[in-house]
């Protein structure tokens, strides 16, 4: 139900009530949009779906009831097993057709891995129920050429159970920096260098290819200078590197810090 928020503690004694009314709290938006209330903080601090307004003396959140339409499809997106970064990528797109683009995407994505998963879990029965010979003459190799493309790439060592979330990041990633390279020129795709399962973590090489060779040598420079000068800031520090770096992302509190386990 729409709840108005004048003369709460915290609230601005020249609030415009008219405003205020359309305002729902984050239970009443929670239930309308069929949400947890967690939910929606977590859709909040990842940029996927803000308040309206937040009380800066109690952090509680209050939603427009307009938002309900994007926040169910957060969650419809979410019941496609999508990851928050991809998700994050057709709430952002500029218009609906550009977001049906990055769902399909997505989804062919999706296809393709369960085609490969459909396929070895047909093997893996022959195997097991002693038929393993008659699986391995279904199986054909084809081999075939491409046009040599210009890509712009990301890799990792992963195991299969992360594989799904660092695929949406990293080609997230790549499809915002395919931008500064003269766009995006094919599918995106990832390269396998040897095996990811739950046992062993590739590593796997997340590709887009772009348009202009020599902005993605240039982006691709530029990100090595960055890398060579963390390296460098380390040996003058006397801080010896033993294995592979990270790169860690700062998260501004979006909440107040003393009232942050408040229920809003």
């Amino acid at each position: 139900m729409s709840v108005s928020v004048a003369g709460r503690r915290g609230r601005p004694a020249t609030e415009d009530v008219g405003v205020d009314e359309e305002l729902l709290g984050i239970g009443a938006f929670a239930a309308r949009a069929r949400l947890s209330a967690k939910a929606l903080r977590l859709y909040d601090r990842l940029g996927l779906l803000a308040p309206a307004r937040v009380d800066e003396a109690t952090g509680y959140r209050y939603y427009r009831a307009g938002q309900v339409e994007a926040a169910r499809l957060v969650a419809l997106l979410r019941q496609l097993d999508m990851p928050l970064a991809r998700i994050a990528r057709v709430v952002d797109a500029p218009d609906g057709a550009v977001a049906a683009e990055r769902l399909a995407a997505y989804w062919t994505d999706v296809e393709t891995r369960h085609a490969g998963q459909r396929t070895l879990a047909g093997y893996l029965r022959g195997r097991l129920s002693g038929r393993s010979s008659e699986m391995y003459g279904k199986f054909e190799v084809d081999t075939v050429d491409v046009p040599a493309q210009v890509l712009i790439t990301e890799s990792r060592h992963v195991l299969a159970d992360e594989l799904p979330a660092w695929i949406g990041a990293a080609l997230g990633r790549l499809e915002e920096a395919a931008g500064e390279c003269g766009g995006a020129a094919g599918t995106p795709f990832v390269a396998y260098h040897a095996e990811v399962s739950m046992e062993s973590d590739g590593p796997a090489e997340a590709c887009v290819p772009v348009a202009d060779e020599a902005a993605a040598r240039a982006w691709a420079e530029g990100r090595g200078r960055a890398r060579g000068r963390s390296y460098g800031w380390s040996r003058r520090s006397g801080w010896p590197v033993p294995g592979s770096p990270r790169r860690r992302w700062r998260i501004r509190r979006s909440w107040p810090r003393s009232r942050r386990w408040r229920s809003g």
